[in-house]
């Protein structure tokens, strides 16, 4: 299914679709693309960890036995050296970093370690000064703590945020394409940060991203297989002006 314009609806219309497609993720994740000792949860409001996002959890100690690997997940988990397939990936070393680890076992209420947070960019986030610096500063918060960062943007830019997320997160300038307007952004922490991105446009697939549970390890995110069964819920009469001719 192409992705929609979504600036053709109020954002109400979007924040629906919103909480239905971050559910639809949960679902997959938690239903065999995770393995066995992570699990995902929608809507944390937990602390500092941000309203309206999925986190990724890890229910195994620092003591206990690591991870198994190999043949843990249904739809197969990806070794970082396989590379993930997005046109772009930056790097950078960051100094310091053995004193960055200490943040990395913020546990929920239950105790457990938050290890990735999956983000789906809503109009509001891009609607004033405040909104997009909040944005910005839980988004370096978040890769501060340890946890690695998936964010999709489909909402083209704004005064506010004329090139897109990217460069506000990474720090780096970003010349978004005039075919491919719109971001899915990969972050990844570490001694070695890392960016993966992809350019994406309305009318084209979703491509599915790459979540780090580790440094070296992640999953590809169904994000196009939820979107559709997203989509599905979206009342007829404003899928007729989602769909209308442009």
């Amino acid at each position: 299914m192409p992705i929609h314009d979504w600036t053709r609806v109020t954002p109400g219309i979007f924040h629906a679709t919103h909480n239905r497609w971050l559910g639809a993720i949960q679902d997959h994740l938690n239903d065999g693309v995770l393995p066995s000792d992570y699990y995902a949860l929608a809507d944390q409001s937990l602390g500092e960890i941000w309203p309206d996002v999925l986190a990724l959890q890890s229910v195994a100690e620092e003591d206990e036995e690591p991870t198994d690997w190999s043949g843990s997940s249904s739809h197969g988990v990806a070794l970082a050296e396989l590379k993930p397939k997005t046109s772009i990936e930056v790097q950078r070393e960051l100094e310091g970093y053995p004193s960055r680890q200490r943040h990395i076992t913020v546990r929920h209420s239950g105790g457990d370690r938050i290890v990735a947070i999956i983000e789906i960019v809503s109009p509001g986030n891009k609607s004033s000064r405040l909104a997009v610096s909040q944005f910005v500063q839980k988004a370096h918060d978040s890769l501060q703590r340890g946890h690695h960062l998936l964010v999709v943007d489909l909402f083209p830019a704004t005064g506010l945020v004329p090139d897109g997320f990217y460069p506000l997160i990474w720090g780096e300038p970003y010349l978004l394409e005039e075919k491919r307007p719109l971001l899915q952004m990969s972050f990844v922490t570490g001694s070695v940060e890392r960016g993966f991105i992809e350019p994406t446009a309305v009318g084209l697939q979703l491509f599915d991203m790459p979540l780090f549970l580790t440094p070296e390890r992640y999953i590809n995110v169904p994000l196009e297989t939820t979107y559709m069964e997203a989509y599905r819920g979206v009342p007829r009469r404003w899928k007729r002006v989602i769909e209308a001719p442009a």
